[in-house]
């Protein structure tokens, strides 16, 4: 049996751009951000590769105590 659609579906680019925004807020890039192009149908979000600083950035900023 197929899983049902739900009305909070979420458009899988105004994620990638809430992303970006929240990312950008906490001073990271990550370029290759994106929709997965290969997958429109699992509304999949490709993060790519990053550098390891920014990698260490990334953790530091989802740490409960780092946040406000």
């Amino acid at each position: 049996m197929a899983p049902k659609k739900t009305q909070d579906v979420t458009d899988t680019q105004a994620a990638v751009e809430a992303l970006r925004a929240a990312l950008d807020g906490a001073g990271i890039v990550l370029p290759s951000l994106r929709v997965d192009p290969a997958s429109p149908g699992l509304q999949l979000v490709e993060l790519g590769r990053v550098r390891a600083d920014v990698a260490v950035r990334l953790a530091k900023a989802l740490q409960p105590e780092t946040r406000e």
